[in-house]
């Protein structure tokens, strides 16, 4: 399969293939070879994996050509019937939703059935029927969420509907859900669960990656949680938005529905109004009764539309939309260009500004941080805090937590705990709470012993009976408390060099580079990198961060000038193409037998278990596995050779706020170099000494804190 695969890469790259290195192109045709693996419709999925690799590498020239070529290379490898068929029907878990208000009309009432039995009281025949109405209407419901979920799947966008329930009740306020049960694959996620959020609060999710944090926000974006109200609009921003034609802005703009739908009402009736005015004018609706009804049914529709669109603002949308998408950097130009010519960390911008541009009652936000710079994290965190309604989000950002949520709810051992106030204060109340319980139960266990001593010593002694009873009595009463269930600590033991090669190691001398037929982006870098080097790299998205690590990792060589590296020196590079590039089918063992054969089983389960994937964790299929955990694995599978140095792109996303800690841990204690690039100022601040400021084709070390470097971006 790989030999065909290969042959069809060769074909339509062509000749820029021998202009990329070799480990790129096998990389590549590894990932479109693996039987697993999705192209989706037109190459889509293709583009969506590998489309930055390919526009990074040179492949191709832009993200449009991009998409032709991960089109072409589809219908290749689907004549070679390699091209996995697609299932019929897709999953409800759409990428976004937002459950539009349910019909809560009643269903006529039917006429009483016959049924066995004794008779049944007026009173009992109407609750029956009550209950029919409510399971008719819960079907209902369902069959309509289906039909949306559909809907959005084949547009490609998130359905957004700001639309009322016609019920006429009060506006949605603090939502109490209790008792419920979420699972997944026969696995309990929540059990009893029950939390109520206040209208107007900001909740930040956390617990360990895997615990079901996601799986909570889809359930309540589907209303599938009791308590929450038919009426309340709830937009939950999971994935990208999926690229077309439409432009940035008027991406931002469709996603108001009854705007849209409303100015496109507006455009039909004033086509059908002049179409009237031309007939009165040449005659033809002379003496026509319907036709002066249909001018003022016409005339008095338009009225209500103006009325609605002033009520909701709409004059004032696209301003809206646009300060939006400008303060998460998009320029004026770049949103008038298409959404298909973003990246795909882009387009999650976009899915980020529709989400904020809607206002729905409840928005859920799974890692918003993850494809932005800091500056777009700062603008962020400026605007949720003014936001106005019920906010839930997971994040394993730290200080954006701590600047953005008013409560904390913990996911932890299958429950829900709600804690006051921000991140650093539930980690605090915690601690706390932990200890106490701590002393509880050693003192209830000290008590314990001393009452079962005295009942072992004195048992058969017939004049200490009635002791010995009392004190039986009194341990009965006592019952049992709980253990204290602590989550398991987290490991990211980064293995030691067992050399220590000379330096130089890594040295850039008048080094310049541009991608083929296009501009310079850096000019005469003169830096060097040693095993003591402890160096996190900033700058806007987009500058051209992780081209430099491409460029000391030697999967792209400099356009002019000289990069040295030392002959003996081993680097590894974690970044997201090594968490997507994973094979989902094996499991985390199988993968590194795989990887590195000829290893005892034992030795990989070792270095699996440095990075905390042990036990029944390394033998899951990798599917079944969070986001973290793919990382961890990643984790483990580039730094097996004990390298001397790490190069970190992004490290920090999709782990959770404890594996964030222990990585910061595993970097402090590592005894090599290390490069990262990074805007998580928790892990900046604790794992490295120096900031490299990467700005305007240059690369420049920054004289200050990161606290520092904030504080200019705030300023700017």
């Amino acid at each position: 399969m790989s030999e065909v695969a290969s042959s069809v890469v060769h074909e339509v790259l062509g000749r820029r293939v021998e202009d990329v290195d070799q480990p790129i192109i096998d990389y590549i045709i590894n990932v479109l070879a693996d039987e697993d693996f999705d192209f989706g419709t037109d190459g889509e999925g293709a583009f969506e994996s590998l489309g930055e690799l390919l526009v990074g590498a040179g492949c191709v020239n832009d993200y449009s050509e991009c998409r032709s070529v991960c089109s072409i290379l589809s219908e290749k490898f689907g004549k070679h019937g390699l091209v996995k068929a697609k299932p019929t029907v897709r999953s409800l878990a759409a990428p976004f939703r937002m459950n539009e208000g349910m019909d809560d009309e009643e269903t006529p009432k039917k006429k009483p059935e016959a049924i066995d039995g004794p008779m049944l009281s007026e009173r009992d025949r109407a609750k029956l029927e009550r209950r029919k109405r409510k399971e008719e209407r819960q079907r209902e419901a369902q069959y309509q969420m289906h039909l949306e979920e559909m809907e959005a799947v084949r547009a490609g966008m998130p359905i957004a509907c700001v639309r009322h329930d016609g019920s006429g009740g009060p506006a949605v306020k603090d939502i109490h859900m209790e008792n419920f049960n979420i699972s997944v694959g026969g696995r309990d996620l929540i059990v009893d669960g029950s939390v109520t959020l206040s209208y107007g609060r900001h909740y930040g999710l956390v617990g360990r990656n895997g615990t079901g944090k996601t799986t909570f926000l889809r359930h309540m974006a589907l209303h599938a949680i009791d308590g929450i109200p038919n009426n309340c609009q709830i937009l939950h921003v999971e994935q990208e938005v999926v690229g077309d034609d439409t432009t940035a802005l008027q991406c931002v703009l469709n996603s108001d529905t009854e705007r849209t739908q409303l100015l496109e009402e507006e455009a039909r009736l004033l086509a059908q109004q002049r179409e009237l005015e031309r007939d009165d004018t040449t005659g033809k609706s002379k003496g026509n009764l319907n036709s002066a009804v249909d001018k003022d049914a016409i005339s008095q529709r338009l009225e209500e539309i103006y009325k609605r669109l002033e009520l909701i603002d709409a004059d004032s949308a696209e301003s809206r939309a646009a300060s939006i998408l400008a303060g998460l950097s998009f320029s004026p130009e770049m949103q008038k260009k298409a959404t298909k010519t973003f990246s795909g960390g882009w387009r999650m911008r976009i899915a980020l500004a529709r989400a904020l541009f809607i206002e729905p009652d409840m928005l859920l936000l799974d890692e918003p941080t993850n494809h932005l710079d800091l500056h777009a994290v700062l603008w962020l965190e400026s605007y949720l805090v003014k936001w106005p309604k019920t906010l839930i989000v997971v994040s394993h950002a730290r200080e954006f937590l701590n600047t953005v949520v008013t409560d904390i709810i913990h996911l932890h051992h299958q429950k829900l705990i709600t804690y006051k106030g921000n991140y650093d204060t539930f980690e605090r109340t915690r601690e706390e709470q932990i200890k106490n319980q701590q002393k509880a139960l050693e003192a209830h266990d000290r008590a314990r012993a001393h009452m079962q001593s005295f009942i072992d010593k004195f048992r058969y002694n017939a004049k200490r009976a009635s002791l010995v009873q009392s004190r039986i009595k009194a341990l009965e009463r006592m019952g049992h408390v709980d253990e204290i269930v602590n989550d398991p600590d987290y490991k990211f033991e980064f293995p030691t060099p067992d050399d220590r090669p000379g330096p130089p190691i890594i040295s850039f001398s008048d080094a310049s580079f541009g991608y083929p037929g296009g501009p310079i982006l850096f000019k005469n870098l003169n830096f060097g990198i040693d095993l003591d080097s402890r160096i996190a790299m900033v700058g806007p998205n987009g500058i051209g961060k992780s081209t430099i690590l491409k460029i000391i990792a030697g999967e792209l060589q400099p356009s002019s000038g000289t990069v040295f590296r030392s002959a003996k020196v081993r680097i590894a590079v974690f970044n997201q193409h090594h968490v997507d590039g994973l094979d989902l089918s094996s499991n985390p063992l199988l993968y590194m037998m795989r990887c590195y054969p000829g290893v005892p089983e034992q030795k990989l389960r070792a270095h699996l278990g440095s990075f905390g994937v042990t036990g029944n964790l390394a033998l899951q299929p990798m599917y079944t596995l969070s986001g973290g955990q793919k990382s961890r694995v990643a984790f483990a599978k580039i730094t097996f050779k004990k390298p001397h140095i790490i190069l970190l792109d992004e490290p920090s996303n999709h782990l959770d706020l404890d594996a964030v800690e222990a990585l910061i841990q595993g970097l402090v204690i590592f005894q090599g170099g290390i490069l990262m690039v990074s805007h998580d100022e928790h892990l900046i601040s604790g794992s490295v000494e120096e900031l490299w400021v990467v700005s305007q084709g240059t690369v420049a070390p920054f004289h200050g804190t990161f606290q520092d470097y904030k504080k200019i971006l705030q300023s700017s």
